[in-house]
């Protein structure tokens, strides 16, 4: 059997609507994760805990706006983090509208200042009991992106 006949076995959703039910399940997980106190938000404290506990880490979302592109620090940051993600089959997407995401994660329940929203690691709590329909959903998603050479499909989160 062919790499073709595979593909022409499965349908895959038609693109807007596959995009559509990521960025609802990515709301989700991202409320859940809140909720539950298993988010990390910010390079450095993301690059600090995969460091320290890649086990730990479930997803992986990148956020970077227009302006960001021509951030070369940030690129680079970028790069490694996914290269790390990549290393310990850790699910990677990309974002590019940072207001809504800080609308769904908030300002730091610290300090209340606004988080570095550039990224952001969902942790598992406890990896034999969480089980989150919202992240197995983005899981397939990632998983069918892979399959036609996407490697960091950027989502789009809902209205």
């Amino acid at each position: 059997m062919t790499l073709e006949e595979i593909h022409s076995q499965e349908p895959v959703p038609e693109s807007s609507d596959r995009m559509q039910g990521a960025g609802k399940a990515l709301h989700e997980l991202l409320v859940s994760a809140q909720r539950r106190g298993g988010l990390t938000a910010g390079v450095y404290e993301s690059a600090k805990l995969m460091n320290v506990d890649p086990d730990k880490v479930a997803f992986c979302v990148l956020a970077a706006a227009e302006e960001d592109e021509g951030d070369i620090a940030l690129q680079i940051h970028f790069t490694l983090i996914q290269a790390f993600c990549c290393d310990n089959d850790i699910d990677i997407v990309r974002l590019h509208d940072i207001p809504k995401l800080a609308d769904i994660v908030g300002p730091s329940e610290e300090s209340g200042e606004p988080r570095d929203l550039h990224c952001i690691l969902i942790t598992n709590p406890n990896e034999d009991t969480w089980k989150d329909p919202a992240l197995e959903k983005l899981n397939l998603f990632c998983e069918e992106s892979r399959n036609v050479n996407d490697w960091v499909p950027t989502i789009t989160l809902p209205e």
